[in-house]
């Protein structure tokens, strides 16, 4: 089946935000079950990055919250589920829903010009300023940073892969 490409700069990042996702699922899979949840990190303070469990937890739920400062800035409702510790076994259909989300969010806005993506200032919580680009950017190398984190995880030992 041949990919169908997003047009405009908008759908090139969604394109690699699937990408990254579409990655991270994969390799988040190949850790054995038993390791998802356990708890690799206990001396950390954040809540979101003891485990895979939570590390993939966190990258999902991030996700929605930036399709919701995205939906703010074009007063869309915003639909997210509540957040929640996933399973295993759900992460493919949670992370493939959440990028649903953010494709229906930008639906109608991939022929925006440079200069109207560019002029969209979001305010993120954890501090700084992003136009639309950036914080789609952003969003993609959250997704690299965890999966860099579990991945150091990996070669540490902590962790065992399952196949």
């Amino acid at each position: 089946m041949k990919k169908e490409f997003l047009p405009g700069i908008l759908g090139a990042l969604m394109d690699e935000y699937e990408r990254v996702l579409f990655e991270f699922t994969e390799f988040v899979s190949a850790i054995s079950a038993t390791d998802f949840s356990r708890i690799v990190d206990s001396e950390t303070t954040d809540e979101d990055c003891h485990s895979v469990q939570t590390i993939v937890s966190h990258v999902i739920n991030s996700g929605y919250s930036y399709a919701d400062y995205i939906r703010a800035v074009f007063a869309i409702p915003t639909e997210q589920p509540p957040r929640k510790i996933i399973n295993r076994q759900d992460v493919p259909q949670r992370i493939g829903a959440m990028l649903r989300y953010t494709q229906a969010t930008l639906e109608g806005k991939w022929s925006l010009s440079e200069d109207q993506i560019f002029s969209i200032v979001i305010q993120a919580r954890w501090g700084g300023d992003y136009n639309l680009e950036q914080l789609l950017e952003h969003a993609i190398v959250h997704v690299l940073r965890h999966r860099r984190q579990i991945n150091k995880f990996i070669h540490l030992g902590d962790l065992k892969l399952s196949v």
